[in-house]
């Protein structure tokens, strides 16, 4: 099984490549480190391809894809996991960075899936993971880029697995909430911190790769990790309301 992941340097990513491998896959890794990238792949035991690139260039994001083919045999799994974050109060964004970040979460996944979607189809196997966000269902005040981006992904694979019904190629939709990365932590480090927010569920990286392994082998729709979380799915506007009226207040630098 030839599996492809972007963003696969650090935490979800990396975290993915490392469960995939002891499922004995074959790997395509696509992040902008590639010392990290090596480093990974020296710990494995199956093959690597390893591209390095800068995802947030929607027109060459697929560059990788023909030479992984090459070396590992067409693209079995792709998890579109490459993304950032910014938390920052709105007035104060910056325009192009926010518009980056949209470029990377959103358009290059999008452009990805089309690119390795008509093999799959013709083969009559295949999945799709799209990394989204809790942040799709439930938007969390200071991410005004981020709440669209992570809302459009996930929009878009959600409609597709209905779409593909009956294809062979299956669409799993991942929720992550608070996970335990590196990007976890500076996110929380831009917030005041409240007694309510310290009692937010926080998950781990390695846990969630495992679910999506499994949800990739038994064909699951979606993974809400921490599994706490999963309430937001069944009654969205209470949730949204509950993290409107207690998400914590954004640090604001002085001046």
């Amino acid at each position: 099984m030839h599996v492809a992941i972007t963003g696969a340097s650090v935490g979800i990513g990396e975290a993915l490549a490392r469960a995939f491998a002891a499922k004995g896959a074959v790997l395509s890794l696509v992040a902008r480190r590639k010392e990290r990238l090596d480093a990974i792949a020296r710990e494995l035991s199956g093959r690597a391809f390893l591209h390095q690139a800068d995802l947030s260039v929607p027109e060459r994001a697929t560059d990788w894809i023909a030479p992984a083919e090459a070396e590992l045999g067409p693209i079995d799994v792709l998890v579109n996991n490459a993304g950032v974050q910014h938390i920052e109060p709105t007035e104060l964004a910056a325009v192009d960075a926010g518009e980056m970040l949209l470029r990377l979460n959103v358009l290059t996944p999008l452009r990805l899936t089309r690119a390795v979607l008509p093999g799959m189809m013709a083969r009559g196997s295949g999945a799709i993971v799209d990394i989204a966000s809790l942040a799709a269902i439930t938007p969390m005040p200071g991410m005004y880029y981020y709440n669209a981006s992570k809302g459009a992904l996930a929009n878009a694979s959600e409609g597709l697995r209905g779409e593909l019904r009956g294809t062979g190629v299956h669409v799993v939709t991942v929720y992550p909430g608070p996970v335990d990365t590196d990007m976890g932590r500076k996110g929380y480090e831009k917030y005041e911190p409240t007694f309510t927010s310290k009692l937010s569920p926080v998950g781990t990286a390695d846990e969630l790769a495992r679910l999506v392994v499994r949800a990739v082998e038994r064909k699951k729709a979606r993974v809400v990790y921490p599994r706490s979380y999963g309430v937001t799915l069944l009654f969205p506007r209470i949730a949204r309301w509950v993290t409107s009226r207690f998400s914590p207040p954004i640090k604001r630098l002085p001046g």
